[in-house]
């Protein structure tokens, strides 16, 4: 069971609270024998339900090996986003850090410090800045490069649990889909096409319409095998840095981690990260990229059954798509990256005759 203890130092909701002596004590704790003399912060990223800052540190003689920046997470200035957090998502992302990450072979950045409150509303992460990488791009879209080293490092996650039926004592992850998502997405389905009227195809609002209605028979057909699942793993969640030809990808924001079918991230990755004719192009690739990763990590499965995750995997698009958009505070650039994703689920799943499940 989940034992939540007082963190030492105390959990800060906002950077503007942070101080020299705070750092210090947050490092030190992480095995780093500093004395911060200074500090400042810069906002970066583009989180939707968490807000992020680089927090460039001074240190007093003697700190040679500590890093000269961190990036700290804190809950979203917005109510609505900070509201949607406190339903899982920032425990979820939390605890992976602090309990889990160091033990999977998936990129993902250093975590020096990371606290959560007892009611879950409130926490603090300090992660390693992974500067000079660069956080992809959702709306415009990733090259194939960029997307196979994103599959690859996605093998790191999905391999080592792996019907691992340990799974089920973490019990601060969403524990698969429940009764409880499915009417989310029966009442928000309709919200969703209203919202964004005039700016959604109708055979993209049909397509959707055709997921809330089948939603509850996608739940009884989920796939026995199950592992670890990112929930949103897409290119505005993944940072890439190149470096002798070589894409090195490193994966964030957690908060969506589930036990679930490792097809919903596979899909939800292709069919988000490139324009459709793109993921056509390459689609037949990549999954055989991602047969030969798993398989390199000891976890052996025929083409046909990556395909038939997959094909089952298309609906996650939609889902976090919809509910993440109605989740969180509504901005400009969350609009077009909502219906850019909404474009490229809906039509993967049309190729892929998706909807056949649930019928």
């Amino acid at each position: 069971m989940l034992d939540i203890k007082p963190p030492n130092p105390r959990i800060v909701t906002d950077a503007a609270q942070l101080s020299p002596e705070w750092m210090t004590a947050a490092l030190r704790q992480s095995g780093l024998d500093v004395t911060v003399r200074s500090l400042r912060c810069e906002p970066v990223g583009t989180g939707q339900m968490a807000h992020n800052e680089r927090i460039f540190l001074e240190y007093e003689a003697g700190a040679a090996e500590a890093p000269i920046s961190v990036v700290g997470k804190f809950p979203s200035p917005s109510e609505e986003s900070r509201a949607a957090g406190a339903r899982g998502g920032y425990r979820s992302e939390t605890l992976f850090y602090t309990e889990l990450a160091e033990s999977l072979p998936i990129r993902t950045p250093q975590c020096f410090y990371g606290a959560i409150s007892e009611d879950f509303a409130s926490f603090t992460l300090l992660l390693e800045d992974l500067a000079p990488a660069r956080q992809g791009d959702q709306i415009g879209g990733g090259s194939d490069a960029e997307i196979e080293a994103a599959v690859r490092n996605l093998a790191g996650l999905h391999a080592p649990r792996w019907n691992d039926p340990s799974l089920a004592d973490l019990d601060w992850t969403f524990q698969g889909l429940s009764a409880e998502f499915a009417l989310y997405i029966e009442l928000g389905t309709p919200a969703f096409i209203e919202r964004y009227r005039g700016r959604l195809s109708e055979e993209d609002a049909d397509t959707l319409r055709s997921f809330a209605t089948g939603v509850r028979r996608w739940l009884e057909i989920a796939p026995e095998q199950k592992t670890l699942v990112h929930g949103d793993y897409r290119l505005d969640n993944l940072m890439f840095e190149t470096t002798n030809d070589e894409i090195r990808v490193a994966a964030v924001d957690w908060q969506t981690l589930t036990v679930g079918c490792g097809g919903q991230d596979l899909a939800y990755l292709l069919g988000n990260s490139s324009p459709p004719e793109q993921r056509r192009d390459h689609e037949t690739h990549m999954l055989e990229v991602y047969r030969e990763a798993m398989a390199a990590l000891g976890v052996e499965r025929s083409a046909d059954e990556i395909y038939a995750d997959y094909v089952y995997g298309s609906f996650q698009g939609p889902s976090i798509t919809m509910l993440g958009s109605l989740a969180v505070g509504q901005t400009d650039r969350g609009d077009e990256m909502f219906m850019a994703m909404a474009h490229r689920a809906t039509t993967q799943i049309r190729d892929l005759n998706a909807l056949d499940l649930l019928t």
